[in-house]
């Protein structure tokens, strides 16, 4: 039978798991919104040089 107890003192947490989490907070990633200002952005330009 499985001791509960004692397997919960041997847990400990993925390092696979911080380190990821280290990295994304790390990185300045895009999201959604700042793709579509990105393109926003440059569809404007576009329109201001064929004027």
């Amino acid at each position: 039978m499985i001791n509960f107890e004692e397997e919960l003192k041997k847990f400990k947490p993925s390092l696979e798991v911080e380190q990821a989490e280290d990295a994304i907070y790390r990185n300045d990633l895009k999201d959604m919104t700042d793709i579509m200002m990105e393109i926003m952005s440059k569809s404007q330009g576009n329109r201001k040089k064929e004027n």
